[in-house]
């Protein structure tokens, strides 16, 4: 079994109904079209999947229909990061039922001034209570949203103690040169798209990516041609002032046609369709078109 995934994984947004509701249909069809962009993998109810304002039902029927479009389990990682463990456990055994192993889990986040020791703990809790050899964890490194950091030899000692059941780190801190040096056998996976090159070069084996979401094949030749870093400058460019998320669920639904993109949950704030339909135009050289 492989111990992480590696390559190119994306960072997917959840489409909202006009119920607030996940719209399974218009995340089945998005997700398609990115395997067909040569994605390698999708991460849902992540940061930009707004996954802490999701149920635990809610991230398992979403996950149950990409697996009934016949996306494999394997190329899937659920979000599962709650602020009770037991959640935390009780939703990533339901996963594992499923048939996944790639779980992305977050520290516990509501107590910021933890120490180091406590987060070893409370990821020690985490996979004691999974209790399965085949869970295949990456711990989610981003301080920016959760307030607390994983530090690389919090993941150092963990990787000691349980092998490849702790398989990486999603690294959104930036830290991939001192992750790499704790835990050489564990998967680094960035998760900015400007660091791709010197990450990989330093040993990291791919990125988990938001703006893969919109332009796939850019973010892809970041992996092969160094000059594509001027085409990714270009597309970030376009949302500089703007709130990420809001403004990449707006780009999407301007992108695709479909206003299940522009949602957002509260506390987040929906932009402005018509900032949306700018930087959609802005990058509409960079990205394949989608099927009607």
């Amino acid at each position: 079994m492989d111990e992480a995934i590696s390559g190119l994984w994306v960072a997917l947004p959840t489409p909202l109904d006009a119920d607030s509701h996940v719209d399974h249909a218009a995340l089945v069809r998005h997700a398609l079209w990115l395997l067909e962009q040569r994605c390698d993998g999708l991460v849902l109810f992540g940061s930009i999947g707004e996954g802490p304002s999701f149920t635990a039902a809610e991230r398992l029927s979403a996950t149950e229909a990409l697996l009934k479009a016949g996306i494999p389990t394997g190329r899937i990682a659920l979000g599962t990061g709650c602020t009770a463990i037991a959640d935390t456990v009780a939703l990533t055994r339901q996963a594992m039922a499923l048939g996944l192993v790639h779980i992305l889990i977050l520290p516990p986040w509501y107590f910021r001034d933890v120490s180091q020791d406590g987060v070893a703990d409370a990821f020690a809790a985490i996979i004691d209570g999974v209790g399965s050899i085949r869970l295949r964890a990456l711990l989610y490194d981003v301080p920016a949203m959760s307030g607390i950091a994983i530090d690389p030899p919090t993941l150092g000692r963990l990787r000691a103690r349980y092998g490849s059941v702790v398989a990486g780190v999603h690294d959104c801190s930036r830290n991939f040169v001192a992750f790499r040096q704790a835990a050489p056998d564990c998967s680094i996976l960035v998760g900015t798209e400007a660091d791709i090159a010197s990450a990989r070069a330093a040993g990291a084996v791919g990125a988990i990516s938001a703006m893969a979401n919109l332009v796939p094949a850019v973010v892809r030749a970041m992996f092969e041609e160094p000059a594509a870093d001027s085409a990714m400058q270009a597309a970030a460019d376009a949302f500089e002032g703007h709130a990420f998320l809001p403004m990449l669920k707006a780009v999407l639904a301007a992108t695709s046609g479909d206003a299940a993109w522009r949602a957002v949950r509260p506390p987040l704030r929906p932009a402005h369709p018509a900032h949306g339909a700018r930087i959609a135009a802005s990058l509409a050289a960079l990205q394949a078109p989608r099927a009607a």
